[in-house]
């Protein structure tokens, strides 16, 4: 697909994601610039078209620069722990600093996520895989464990029901005046893209990224800062939302190679439809109620992960 079809294509969504909705918007009404019309549109529709498009940009980024870390193209926050460890951290934020606000939980789930980051890259050094499918399973199986541990210190403080809120994304509550914080991922978007091609070196291995004069400690340390703070962005203003970094760096790669100079723009565009597309399908499914984002972005990336599998196992 060629990039005017990409961009035709997020337009599309775009004008689609603006017209669906529970409420229904007249057109005519807008040109007032007032009324019921105009304030569906202004404080419900734009802030969460903005939100599910930075979303999707930050979290396909995030993916793409993860598989340049590990080397390995079935790793993404949701399957290298640090969708569970931004969870944990927000919860814990709840309990030791309850009146910090948004800056606090920010904070405490940027930590637990680089940490567990770290944890996660330490493990795949330490094992050696045969089979590069492996290394998400592990990633799974290490998200299991985070997510048990946060399930229970909720339990243990009695914040379970606060805990569901970062389980399970969802953008019905995003609305004007409590969803601005998100826009922190531009500026990680624009260092990555800046960045592009020391993470494209990043992606050869240490040996050869160090023979070429990269600092590869300090560039995979700014990795997982932009990584984490992506992460924890999104699932402090919309909650969880999976596979989207996994599946859209790959199909990209297929069809444009790994030169991050080159497709990382293709990269967020892509992320931005996903997110869309899945959005519009959980708004029109049990129309006029809708099904959370981290149903149908888990449903749709899913069933394109098992295909990416089949296909580099062919």
């Amino acid at each position: 697909m060629r990039a005017r079809s990409f961009v035709l294509l997020f337009l599309m969504l775009c004008s689609l994601s603006l017209l669906i909705g529970a409420r229904q918007i007249s057109w005519t009404q807008l040109w007032s610039f007032s009324g019921d019309a105009w304030l569906t549109l202004t404080a419900s529709r734009l802030p969460r078209l903005a939100a599910l498009v930075l979303s999707g940009i930050g979290l396909s980024v995030c993916g793409v620069i993860l598989q340049h870390i590990v080397r390995n193209k079935f790793v993404e926050p949701a399957t290298s722990g640090g969708l569970d460890a931004a969870k944990l951290g927000i919860l814990i934020a709840l309990t030791l600093a309850p009146g910090s606000g948004t800056a606090g939980k920010l904070l405490f789930a940027l930590l637990f996520c680089f940490g567990a980051s770290l944890i996660f890259i330490a493990i795949v050094r330490r094992i050696r895989f045969k089979n590069t499918v492996l290394v998400p399973v592990i990633g799974l199986m290490y998200g299991g464990v985070l997510s048990a541990i946060a399930e229970f210190y909720a339990y243990h403080h009695q914040i379970l029901q606060s805990m569901q809120g970062w389980m399970l994304g969802d953008f019905s509550k995003i609305v004007q005046g409590n969803y601005e914080i998100i826009y922190l991922i531009l500026p990680i978007v624009l260092v990555t893209y800046l960045y592009a091609h020391r993470f494209t070196v990043l992606g050869m291995g240490e040996g050869m990224a160090t023979s070429l004069g990269l600092n590869y400690s300090t560039t995979v340390a700014l990795g997982l800062i932009l990584v984490a703070t992506t992460v924890s962005l999104t699932v402090i203003t919309i909650g969880a939302i999976p596979f989207i970094g996994l599946v859209i760096p790959n199909l990209v790669a297929l069809r444009y190679g790994d030169n991050l100079a080159r497709t990382l723009p293709i990269v967020a565009l892509g992320g931005a439809c996903l997110l869309l597309a899945c959005d519009i399908l959980g708004r029109l499914i049990i129309y006029p109620f809708e099904v959370p984002i981290g149903l149908t972005a888990g449903g749709v990336g899913g069933l394109l992960f098992l295909f990416l599998i089949f296909w580099r196992n062919q």
